[in-house]
């Protein structure tokens, strides 16, 4: 990558950071392009010169921000394979992945919970297709425990994939917004256990 390509995915990385926060605060409608180019500490044609809209600009940073979760999900289940761990490890280490995600980016897990149950959106189809992304890495492991004898065939893949993700999604928020004395290890065994005695059925 040369410096000019570097240069602009500081930049970008830096109006991605600015836009969730505020949006995240403010809504998208009352969050104005002036105001993310001040909080980004960039000029307004900064903005323009990589998004052609604030909509643009928000649909890269869902992007963005789900492919990061993404990839750490896979990096969990992939370490996990590699140290001869069993499906349900893997599991268990996407949740602990997830939740340092979101305890790293909180403002972006308000806003992707937040936009999933909104209709009317202009990205709502970038939404299902980035939500995808997330649901495909469970997807693959629940496919695979299921193959290897771990889980019970009869499991719905797809239901229950959601469900894990939309799992720790609700409940790292709202140990951030209603239990914020817990640690992420409590969290985390708490889920695990969800995980062991419900969904591997020990």
């Amino acid at each position: 990558m040369d410096s000019s390509s570097t240069r602009r995915q500081a930049t970008r990385q830096k109006l991605y950071e600015a836009a969730v926060t505020l949006i995240a605060e403010q809504g998208f409608s009352a969050t104005t392009v002036d105001e993310i180019a001040e909080r980004a500490g960039v000029a307004k044609g900064t903005v323009y010169y990589n998004f052609k809209s604030k909509t643009e600009l928000f649909e890269e940073l869902l992007r963005h921000g789900v492919g990061l979760l993404a990839s750490s999900l896979r990096t969990a289940a992939d370490t996990t394979a590699e140290r001869g761990g069993s499906k349900i490890e893997a599991l268990d280490a996407m949740i602990g992945a997830g939740l340092v995600f979101i305890d790293r980016y909180p403002a972006f897990t308000q806003l992707y919970v937040a936009e999933l149950w909104r209709t009317n959106r202009a990205w709502q189809s970038t939404l299902l297709v980035v939500r995808q992304e997330a649901v495909a890495v469970v997807e693959r492991v629940l496919r695979e425990a299921v193959e290897g004898g771990e889980l019970s065939d009869e499991i719905d893949v797809p239901l229950t994939a959601a469900a894990l993700v939309g799992m720790v999604l609700v409940a790292a928020l709202d140990w951030q917004a209603f239990q914020p004395e817990r640690s992420m290890d409590e969290v985390h065994a708490a889920l695990s256990r969800l995980l062991h005695g419900r969904v591997g059925g020990r």
